[in-house]
């Protein structure tokens, strides 16, 4: 059943609009590119969607009034899924596509299949975004540009980092699965995104990265990003486990309008989608 909720957005006249989709919400964020400020973050949750044939009902509900997005500067579209792996550029070919993800996802014969370069790197990133929203946002927009999440996450936690000699782990963390994201000297050691229910799910998965990766939990730094706090027990059981854990800043390249329809939720590929 399609939610009875609808996006409203008052004027995007010069501003810019991403959008973030996956199967249980959709997440919209607003740039006034003039004044550099972020003027609106909203989100919509999805229950029960466990397709993107599911998922179109309540988008098109969202967006039933186009009015709004007439004379927006620009359109941006974030995918949200597991269905990603990052390749070396010296080994990359669009003709090969489906190869570099057929051995670690699930992909089916009617997938269609892209990729993201990612910027000041030598990665490419294969995916499977959500065709028919895509095509929906198409009829709804016209051009816009998209991008898988991870794209956007990798490439700023690259751009952001120093040339750090030990190994940094970054965290980032929805409600229902975090990301591990590990850099060492600018480059990219690891990247790998887990589902968790509870916070022995989620320390399991982490602790199994270390031991993989043979760090020492005495000396390696962690850095949280996302939707996390110093009080939750998730951040509490990795402090039990890991020396150095502290809640990085969120390297926004903008500030958020105090007091416009802004909703309390993580806002990191959002504010970095620009």
């Amino acid at each position: 059943m399609t939610l009875k909720r609808k996006i409203s957005i008052q004027d995007l006249t010069n501003k810019e609009l991403s959008i973030q989709v996956s199967l249980n919400g959709l997440s919209f964020c607003v740039l006034d590119r003039f004044n550099t400020v972020i003027e609106t973050i909203q989100h919509f949750q999805f229950d029960d969607v466990n397709s993107p044939e599911q998922l179109l009902p309540h988008i098109e509900g969202l967006f039933d009034d186009t009015s709004s997005f007439k004379n927006t500067r620009k359109i941006n579209v974030i995918y949200v899924n597991e269905l990603s792996s990052f390749i070396p550029k010296s080994l990359f070919s669009e003709d090969h596509l489906s190869d570099y993800l057929k051995f670690n996802v699930k992909i089916l014969k009617n997938d269609y299949l892209t990729h993201d370069e990612i910027g000041n790197s030598d990665l490419v990133n294969v995916y499977v975004p959500f065709i028919n929203i895509n095509n929906f946002f198409f009829d709804l927009f016209g051009a816009f540009d998209y991008k898988h999440y991870s794209s956007i996450l990798v490439e700023t936690l690259l751009h952001s980092s120093g040339k750090n000699e030990d190994p940094i782990m970054y965290v980032h963390v929805e409600k229902t699965h975090f990301e591990i994201v590990v850099i060492q000297n600018k480059k990219l050691v690891f990247y790998n995104t887990f589902e968790y229910f509870t916070k022995e799910d989620f320390i399991y998965y982490i602790l199994f990265s270390v031991e993989q990766l043979d760090l020492n939990p005495e000396v390696f730094q962690l850095y949280f990003i996302g939707d996390i706090h110093e009080e939750d027990a998730i951040y509490q059981v990795t402090y039990n486990y890991i020396r150095n854990v502290q809640i990085a800043d969120t390297f926004k390249n903008y500030e958020v309008l105090e007091g416009k329809n802004i909703q309390n939720f993580s806002q990191f590929i959002l504010q970095n989608s620009f």
